[in-house]
């Protein structure tokens, strides 16, 4: 019986050693980082931001819809 248990030891050892070294060998992937993206200021108020997230309006970028019909601050002045 002992010989047994043993036996199974040895195998339960051999099997998380195996898998260890299988796990140890797979190639390592990188993830891979978005693209930097252009960052664009605020006609209104100076903010920058992603120029995805901005409102453009005849050549001028704006942070928000309300920004945008307020105009641009050297129209305000």
């Amino acid at each position: 019986m002992k010989y047994l248990l043993l036996l199974g030891l040895v195998a339960v050892i051999w099997w998380v050693w195996s898998k260890r070294k299988a796990a140890a060998d797979a190639p390592r992937v990188r993830p891979t980082s978005p693209d930097p993206e252009k960052m664009v200021s605020c006609a209104h108020c100076g903010v920058y931001l992603p120029e995805s997230d901005s409102v453009s309006d005849g050549g001028l970028t704006y942070c928000c819809e309300a920004h945008r019909a307020l105009g641009s601050s050297a129209d305000r002045r």
